[in-house]
């Protein structure tokens, strides 16, 4: 992940200082992972040969929705080259292949090298008659023409590959191969966007690494999830990237970069971006030997699987490519990066009026303002109406903030009308004056210089041959600013710092009887690690070095078996840090022979311990740090006065508390510190700054799938975070100027 994401922060810990916990654990590097939103992929080519004719555009369709990303692809190094001398059937060599076996892979035997000659000597059916239909033509010596790589993208879901080509003339023929698969369609599920691009970088012009073929053939008739893998050669490929969930349809590709070992492409991919799922991606990287869209047509030179919230962490990632086997394909590279393409500039005015008509007989008037824009149809279409001054000729309107795209559609010189009228209370408002503007003329007003409009009537100014106005409306000021969204925290390398806090009181139940809420069953689970696992699989992927600190709360800890409401579940208490959401696992399974339910249920201690740590990261001057608590508990609180002061104290720093109730206890008191209904108070009477807690039952979703429960707990969590930097004016590490 790149330094400019982590700012100048130190080690990612749950505190203020590692010396806290004492010697600092190592750092797991891992790819981090996915408010909803788009994303897309950008790829590019370097040295570019000529175009084989009839070769297709960019293939598939590109999704548009709300929230989106662009991903990209770059310079593609070291990809498997062609051996000179070599005439390959569909892509693939098969010198010294047995006929049984290239037919079985799906391949037609054809003729090798010059005229008249063959593998050892001998000659192929086909030879000797017209060429084999559906063979590619050859060039002068018998080499095959250059190859052409290319790869595409694919959403969650499930589909196969198209099957092989149909056997020689004269053999049993195989079945039609399927039509491809429909490219998903789209759907805007919040109005925000994001993009994303790839590259392969590498050296150039170095020989790459060969990749083994697999030794054993698919069996006649089974789908394939590529191609075989061919050998490297000497010469050069035509590459392009298909993106795709793993084992789903191929969702877009990118162009074919002819002739080029590192290919930058330019195609862009559009996604759909959704905080609290785990959107699952797959690159994939071929070699286009023909104008066909069945990838089996074409040779597989790698792969890469992550999800989408790995690439919005870290902005930009380069990862090895590998085969289908998992093992490295070659020495190539692929980088990804992820842009927003929303636009989510938003326009700030403060307006006046003075010696406005006087509309009212036997008063003044009661101004307001309308702001109109023009419509598609031609007509002039209400965008913000200010609020109503009461008894005045020379009012003074609240300053108010609308989006860009709201007020212009983007276009800084699109005609607004603004109208202003008296207000009546039947809703016969009536009519004072008008006039038209601009975005880009009302920026010329800036604080202390502001900019005048004449209110005029248009029927007044036909009647009247001395009428000048109906009075003044003077901007005061216009600032366009930009208005931050979850996913501009996100790219701009704030990451959301995980811990958890685990129940161990006696009401849970002894852990060895099947009875209990921690009682592991045979699949390895329960339901305080299914809530670990919903929450930890998504913000895991915003920690760039997934070490989490694990903390349990009322039991007996060995050797004086005290109770204990904040301890390390890895008894561990100078480093409580686990490594991932495995690690926290790991650690609750072993620590649960070695302790003593007991009680009483305190939330107060974790609480205050994760705001000790946030206190911290209110230092900041840009947004680098956000705490999220998930607190996994199966009853009453005892000590809920404590806690909802210690949550009120919460609310002021950049921290969010999630309770999972497990069980069938009665949570209404954990309702009550969800500020969904009501303002929480302490009990002092101070009233929280904002509402940080999420509540959810799992009992509700135990016969749901796991990501149900997940987007329940994380859906309020990206407003929590946009609205706590926001009410900091804390900007994105890495934002950019409005």
């Amino acid at each position: 992940m790149p330094s400019s994401f982590t700012g100048g922060r130190g080690r990612r810990h749950c505190g203020p200082s590692a010396a806290q916990y004492g010697p600092e654990p190592s750092p797991v590097v891992c790819p981090p992972r996915a408010q909803r939103g788009a994303l897309g992929v950008e790829a590019a080519g370097g040295e570019l040969g000529p175009r084989r004719p009839g070769l297709s555009s960019p293939l598939g369709s590109r999704v548009r929705g709300p929230e989106r990303t662009v991903l990209g692809t770059r310079r593609c190094p070291r990809l498997r080259q062609h051996r000179p001398g070599r005439v390959r059937t569909r892509g693939v060599p098969i010198r010294g292949v047995p006929a049984w076996n290239v037919r079985t892979l799906g391949f037609r035997p054809r003729a090798f090298g010059p005229s008249g000659s063959g593998p050892r000597g001998a000659e192929s059916p086909e030879r000797q008659g017209a060429p084999a239909a559906g063979s590619e033509p050859r060039t002068a010596g018998g080499t095959a023409p250059p190859l052409r790589p290319w790869g595409a993208l694919a959403p969650p879901g499930s589909a196969r590959l198209a099957s092989p080509p149909p056997p020689p003339l004269g053999q049993r023929e195989e079945p039609e191969p399927p039509p491809p698969p429909p490219a998903r369609p789209g759907g805007a599920l919040d109005p925000r966007r994001l993009g994303a691009h790839a590259s392969w970088p590498g050296p150039r012009g170095q020989r790459p690494e060969p990749v083994p073929r697999p030794r054993a053939p698919p069996s006649r008739g089974a789908p394939r999830d590529a191609p075989a893998a061919r050998s490297a050669g000497s010469g050069s490929g035509d590459h392009a990237v298909r993106a795709a969930a793993p084992a789903g349809p191929v969702y877009d590709r990118t162009e074919t970069a002819v002739n080029n070992l590192n290919p930058a492409f330019s195609k862009k991919f559009v996604l759909d971006y959704h905080f609290e799922e785990v959107q699952k991606l797959k690159f994939a990287l071929f070699d286009q030997d023909k104008s066909s869209i069945q990838l089996d047509e074409h040779d597989f030179l790698g792969q890469f699987s992550c999800s989408l919230g790995t690439i919005v962490s870290s902005k930009k990632i380069t990862r090895p490519l590998l085969l289908m086997n998992d093992k490295p394909a070659g020495k190539g590279l692929i980088t990804i990066a992820a842009q927003e393409l929303s636009d989510n500039q938003v326009i700030t005015l403060s307006l006046a009026g003075r010696k406005l008509d006087k509309k009212d007989l036997f008063g003044k008037s009661d101004p307001f303002l309308e702001f109109y824009k023009p419509g598609d149809d031609g007509k002039w279409m209400l965008v913000h109406r200010t609020e109503v001054i009461k008894y005045t000729l020379d009012p003074v309107w609240k300053p108010f903030t609308v989006p860009l795209v709201s007020l212009c559609d983007g276009d800084m010189e699109k005609p607004i009308q603004v109208m202003c009228y008296d207000y009546d209370n039947d809703g016969g408002h009536d009519f004072i004056g008008e006039f038209q503007t601009s975005v880009s003329q009302m920026c010329e007003a800036r604080d202390g210089v502001p900019l005048e409009f004449e209110c005029i009537n248009p029927k007044k100014q036909r009647k009247k041959k001395n009428y000048k106005n109906s009075g003044i409306i003077i901007l005061r000021s216009c600032k366009i600013n930009r208005d931050y969204s979850f996913l501009d925290y996100i790219l701009g390398g704030c990451q959301l710092m995980f811990t958890v806090g685990i129940d161990f009181t006696a009401s849970n139940g002894n852990p060895l009887d099947p009875s209990s809420l921690h009682y592991i069953n045979p699949m390895g689970t329960n339901e305080y690690l299914s809530a670990i696992w919903a929450v930890g699989q998504i913000i895991q992927d915003y920690d760039s070095d997934k070490m989490f600190p694990a903390l349990g709360f009322g039991a007996q800890l060995p050797p004086d078996w005290k109770v204990s409401h904040e301890f390390a579940i890895n008894f561990n208490p100078t480093n409580p840090f686990c490594s991932g959401v495995d690690g926290i696992a790991q650690a609750y399974s072993a620590c649960l022979p070695h302790i003593r339910f007991y009680g009483p249920t305190n939330f107060s201690p974790i609480v205050n311990h994760v705001a000790r740590f946030a206190a911290q990261a209110t230092q900041q001057q840009t947004a680098t740090q956000y705490f999220i608590l998930l607190i996994i508990t199966d009853g009453v609180i005892s000590d809920m006065e404590e806690t909802r002061h210690a949550v009120v104290q919460a609310s002021k720093l950049p921290m969010s508390i999630i309770i999972v109730g497990v069980g069938n206890a009665d949570f209404a008191a954990m309702e009550f510190l969800d500020g969904d209904s009501r303002t929480l108070r302490s009990h002092t009477g101070e009233e929280a700054a904002r509402d940080i807690v999420q509540f959810v039952p799992f009992r509700e979703f135990r016969n749901a799938a796991k990501e149900t429960l997940a987007k329940a707990v994380l859906a309020e969590l990206p407003q929590q975070v946009v609205q706590y930097f926001k009410h900091k004016n804390l900007p994105p590490t890495n934002s950019e100027p409005a």
